[in-house]
């Protein structure tokens, strides 16, 4: 059985009736380095990391809204939901001065974006195997539209799981090199008992359609509006990277993007570089935020 090396704490943070949960890692004296997770995921996705971490920083993880133990919208998600999050969350936590912010998949994508919006609120940022998503064609617009309008009577949903330990199992099927004490863990953090049965710890409207198309050429504009420097984080696996599903072909012009740009390779790891291989990210972590400031 696992037992965290560095345990977590967990406070509420209140906005506009929004429920935000918190974990915090580490002493708070030591410097701040705000984590994302990534789509159906939490904040505990990264205690694997905080076990190697968290004697040298301040480690503060949220959930988003949606996932964890974060409140849930009464209706569909967007991404500007998200970045107002992230910016109570820094004024909270912050105020006034830069941070170091870190995002893996999805929280990586808000993280981009917001660095862009707010230059002058994060001093260094690290974005693992979160590079933005496949361009979209305006042709596309009527389907997602209609498919957005369907669910809204057909709201999407999760079936019922049938134990931790079979999710555990699925969850070291897709990351082979995740040690089996961490899928167990995982396990147990990504689900509640409700009424008797077992469901994810997330919102089954997150499986809905964005009407909303992803506009590339926006989130270029907003990466090229980053001051600060820039890591880019891949696993090594490259058939497991979200790059083979329509973002590799226009890597390079993502990357003329960012005026500061990094980039590491984490080998013997997928898409869940944080579960695969912790120590490696921690490592790489560390490296990158003790630089000085820009």
């Amino acid at each position: 059985m696992y037992t965290p090396l560095q345990n977590a704490r967990s406070e509420l943070h209140q906005r506009d009736k929004h429920r935000t949960r918190i974990l915090h890692w580490g002493n708070p004296d030591k410097p701040l380095l705000v984590l994302l997770h990534g789509w159906m995921d939490s904040a505990a996705t990264f205690q694997f990391v905080a076990d190697h971490l968290a004697t040298h920083w301040h480690l503060v993880a949220p959930d988003l809204r949606g996932f964890g133990d974060s409140s849930w919208n009464h209706s569909s998600y967007y991404f500007p939901d998200y970045l107002a999050d992230l910016d109570a969350l820094l004024d909270a936590l912050s105020p006034g001065k830069a941070v170091m912010l870190a995002g893996h998949s999805m929280g990586a994508m808000i993280a981009g974006l917001y660095a862009g919006i707010r230059p002058e609120r994060i001093d260094r940022l690290m974005l693992i195997e979160g590079f933005g998503l496949a361009q979209t064609r305006p042709e596309e617009a009527p389907g997602r539209y209609a498919r957005w309008l369907k669910e809204q009577n057909q709201p999407p949903a999760f079936g019922q799981l049938e134990s931790t330990s079979k999710l555990a199992d699925k969850l070291q099927e897709r990351n082979p090199r995740m040690q089996a004490e961490h899928a167990s863990y995982m396990a147990e953090q990504l689900t509640r008992l409700a009424d008797g049965a077992l469901h994810y710890r997330a919102d089954p409207r997150h499986k809905g359609v964005n009407p909303i198309l992803y506009r590339l050429e926006e989130a270029k504009a907003c990466w090229r509006k980053i001051n600060a420097p820039v890591q880019w984080v891949l696993g090594g696996d490259m058939w497991d990277h979200p790059m083979a599903k329509g973002v590799l072909d226009t890597l390079d012009e993502r990357r003329t993007c960012f005026r500061l740009l990094q980039e590491v390779t984490i080998h013997q790891a997928g898409h869940m570089v944080q579960w695969e291989q912790p120590q490696a990210l921690a490592q790489t972590m560390h490296d990158f935020f003790s630089q000085p400031s820009a």
